[in-house]
């Protein structure tokens, strides 16, 4: 759902950058508690809370690359917000995913520059408002267990994309810059958006239930998870007697120092086979925004990229012929660079964090 230059005119997309540049000075504030409080859930510090928000939004940024089929010419990828909002925090997500819009638009010439504050208010905010809000609601309503976290993250993701639809059209309705009827491109994009979030919500849930699996201390959207103690007897997993449960609950959580570095490596490779490998195989067919954009005539005054020229354009190594190595070789370098400078945003957001608290504790003195 990248947005080009040239669909929504000038004045809405100044109005969508300022709104954009506003939320992400709002998600800066907000990822300053939910860093130092994952450090704490965690008990990893923020030296290593950050880095892992930092491989969420490389990790974004590979799946983003995998283009599925969803329908006759037309395939979806994944937005992202869901999972970011539920992996870090609703604000961390908003962050994370706007630096991966940031490094595809200057690096890829994927989604105008122009545009970007338009991406960023579609991609970025809506998907995690509208996910999170959905998430939290049924997490209310659902047992407390680890399958209604992945329930709900299947739901929120699910609504997610169709939401992002709807804003785009909102701001069509605003700024768009061709005459088509807005009733026909409400249900275009709703239409293949739906579809779409089918599959977000795949993705989105199997990745949170991975993670639950191996390190559910590490999942946001799962803090304070009421899990049963277990106890391994004749190679099965029972329940434990309620007099153990309540001893374990009595002492610190064993898990509570365990390394985040054997999930950050996972994590990483996965993020680096998926963009550098998997991505060849993905769906050549345009996206929703793409496919509906040509059948209705949206793009009729699409400007050619300020980074077209870029080395990088088009997820390809400019001067290396092969089309597998050139693009897995820029798959590769793009997750590495959004690696390095989503942690780097992280490192210093969750720093100012601790200079805060440090300085109310003086001052409590």
């Amino acid at each position: 759902m990248h947005v080009p230059d040239g669909f929504i005119d000038a004045p809405v997309s100044i109005a969508a950058g300022v709104a954009a540049a506003g939320a992400v000075a709002v998600s800066l504030r907000g990822a300053r508690r939910e860093l130092g409080g994952a450090s704490q859930a965690a008990g990893s510090g923020g030296e290593k809370a950050a880095p892992l928000a930092g491989l969420v939004a490389a990790f974004i940024f590979a799946v983003q690359m995998l283009n599925f089929p969803v329908a006759a010419g037309t395939s979806g990828h994944l937005l992202g917000g869901a999972l970011a909002a539920i992996l870090v925090g609703p604000y961390t997500g908003v962050l994370c995913v706007s630096v991966v819009l940031l490094m595809q638009g200057v690096l890829f010439a994927d989604g105008g520059l122009t545009a970007l504050g338009v991406n960023v208010m579609n991609m970025a905010v809506v998907t995690v408002v509208v996910a999170y809000a959905v998430f939290r609601g049924l997490l209310k309503l659902l047992p407390d267990t680890r399958r209604s976290v992945t329930v709900a993250a299947f739901a929120g993701a699910l609504l997610s994309v169709p939401g992002a639809a709807v804003m785009f059209t909102l701001l069509y309705a605003l700024g768009g810059t061709t005459d088509v009827p807005l009733g026909k491109v409400l249900t275009a994009m709703v239409g293949v958006h739906v579809l779409i979030g089918i599959g977000e919500a795949a993705i989105t849930a199997a990745t949170v239930g991975a993670v639950l699996a191996v390190r559910p201390d590490l999942v946001h959207g799962a803090r304070g998870l009421a899990a049963p103690l277990k106890l391994r007897i004749g190679g099965e997993l029972v329940d434990a007697p309620a007099a153990a449960a309540a001893a374990a609950a009595a002492v610190p959580a064993a898990g509570a120092a365990r390394s985040t570095k054997p999930v950050w490596i996972t994590g990483l490779a996965a993020a680096l086979v998926l963009a550098g490998f998997v991505s060849f195989y993905a769906s050549a067919s345009p996206d929703g925004l793409e496919k509906v954009a040509a059948d209705k005539g949206i793009d009729q005054n699409v400007k050619e990229h300020a980074a077209a020229d870029s080395p990088l354009a088009d997820y390809s190594v400019k001067d290396v012929g092969d089309a597998r190595l050139s693009g897995g070789l820029a798959g590769v370098i793009g997750v590495g660079a959004t690696a390095a400078v989503a942690a780097g945003i992280f490192w210093t957001v969750r720093r100012r964090r601790a200079q805060d608290l440090t300085a109310a504790s003086t001052s409590a003195v």
